[in-house]
């Protein structure tokens, strides 16, 4: 194969792997957009959603604040706007650290659980209507395939 049809090959994947991103992108907006209208109904903004997604997957490990806002690529001062009224309405609870009592921890709190849990069964609906179509074979499939992205962007931040 010359360098001139490698290049152009490359190129090509350049181009699909770019629609495939942006794929994702639009994807990741209009389900947003329509997550967001039935979190407005349990008043859970979702910046604090994402956050309650994070938190649950290892809800006895407590967080800082630098912890959370590293692990979601977003600045301390944002993460902490949205802390502070996770806090306020009892979904998160600062605790401060046993060997050091400057540095403190974020914990989900039983409001918390439940509040994500119920945000869940809200969303369960649209999100089976958004897979109506498919079999669980092309569901697993694409799973496979996001995840294997997510797995690689996330080893090279």
């Amino acid at each position: 194969m010359s360098s001139r049809m490698a290049g152009s090959a490359r190129e090509d994947r350049a181009k699909l792997g770019y629609r495939i991103l942006n794929w994702i992108g639009i994807v990741e907006q209009l389900a947003r957009t329509k997550a967001n209208r039935t979190l407005a109904e349990l008043g859970l903004p979702w910046p604090q959603f994402v956050l309650l997604n994070h938190f649950s997957h290892r809800p006895d490990e407590g967080k800082m604040v630098t912890e959370v806002a590293r692990a979601m690529q977003q600045n301390q001062p944002g993460i902490s706007k949205t802390v502070k009224a996770m806090v306020e309405s009892s979904i998160l609870e600062v605790v401060a650290d046993d060997r050091d009592r400057r540095v403190k921890r974020l914990f989900l709190t039983p409001q918390g659980r439940a509040t994500h849990a119920e945000a869940l069964a809200r969303l369960a609906p649209m999100v089976a209507d958004s897979f109506a179509g498919w079999s669980t074979e092309e569901m697993a499939e694409a799973f496979q395939a996001l995840d294997r992205l997510k797995v690689y962007l996330d080893d090279n931040r």
